[in-house]
């Protein structure tokens, strides 16, 4: 662990014998893709996205569950970049897509990423915050094609993950990972994807699932399972989504897609309204995490951008 490290990494820290460092990108051919797969990274996070899938299952946003320092702390993160999108208003240009002034919203984060983790970790586990600021600064968007897709999504699910690793949340902190601090991530997104009209990273056009999104669909058809009345047929129904959209992630979803979207569902979202056909929920859940995988996780254009350290290991999984 020692090779391609920085000065930071010697900096003291109470975690004996581990050592932080910058991750970088491991993947830089299709070839790679196999090194990934294997790897330790892979394994944790899909446990990880796994294990809040099986968390959720079930349980309404609205419910009663733990809400800790740290996660606060968290809310309090990502409420500071939502301020700083009210402070950088678009800026005045011939293009309708990718409003530059993302770029300045987005230097304000490189500027301040480090420190804003740093108030997230315990004081032990401060000697992280370089290594973990990078998975918050990946998962905003991409400041050069100012665009937005799943790839960036999956670096908060990993900014969670080494959270999780390095004992800033912990096991019960489950739901509010999920309805607290990813909800208000997402609904963050949707205001930088609005503000600036980001372009859909890598985005499938029609045949993706969503132009932006994946793991709240995953992890909202999980909240649904064995629900008494409704069913997958019942959320392209606007009703339905109106009434229900507070308690259910799936169904904001749908609701943001019916707000951005003009003209019929199975037109603009054709693999959503094939999914309403789907008899039921566990079918759905388990059909978008095969999707998942298939359709993110094991695609070179997506993986070779992301980034392995010591949280987040490109070392083979321990047979």
């Amino acid at each position: 662990k020692s090779e391609g490290s920085t000065p930071e990494d010697e900096a003291p820290e109470g975690t004996a014998g581990s050592t932080f460092m910058v991750p970088k990108k491991e993947i830089s051919m299709v070839p790679d893709m196999g090194k990934w797969k294997r790897s330790q990274a892979y394994a944790d996070y899909m446990g990880f996205i796994l294990t809040l899938n099986e968390g959720v299952k079930g349980k309404k946003l609205t419910c009663e569950y733990k809400v800790s320092e740290t996660v606060e702390k968290l809310l309090d993160l990502l409420g500071t970049l939502d301020r700083w999108i009210n402070e950088t208003p678009p800026a005045d240009q011939p293009s309708r897509f990718g409003n530059k002034a993302y770029r300045t919203w987005y230097s304000k984060l490189d500027q301040e990423a480090e420190a804003l983790v740093l108030a997230v970790l315990p004081a032990d586990k401060c000697a992280a915050a370089p290594e973990i600021a990078v998975y918050l600064k990946e998962s905003v968007g991409n400041s050069t094609r100012i665009d937005y897709g799943t790839g960036h999504e999956a670096a908060f699910a990993v900014f969670l993950c080494c959270l999780c690793k390095v004992g800033a949340l912990r096991v019960d902190d489950q739901l509010a990972i999920v309805f607290k601090v990813f909800n208000r991530y997402l609904s963050v997104m949707r205001k930088l994807q609005r503000t600036y009209r980001m372009e859909p990273a890598g985005s499938q056009g029609v045949w993706g699932l969503d132009d932006f999104q994946f793991l709240p669909f995953i992890w909202g058809s999980s909240q649904f399972v064995d629900h008494p009345t409704l069913e997958p047929r019942h959320f392209i129904d606007e009703r339905v989504v109106n009434e229900h959209h507070q308690d259910y992630m799936f169904l904001d979803c749908i609701k943001f897609i019916n707000e951005m979207k003009t003209g019929p569902f199975a037109e603009h979202s054709n693999q959503l309204w094939n999914i309403s056909a789907v008899p039921s929920w566990s079918k759905v859940n388990q059909g978008l995490i095969r999707m998942y995988k298939a359709e993110c996780l094991e695609k070179f254009p997506v993986i070779q951008h992301f980034k392995f350290g010591s949280l987040l290991s490109i070392q083979p999984i321990k047979p």
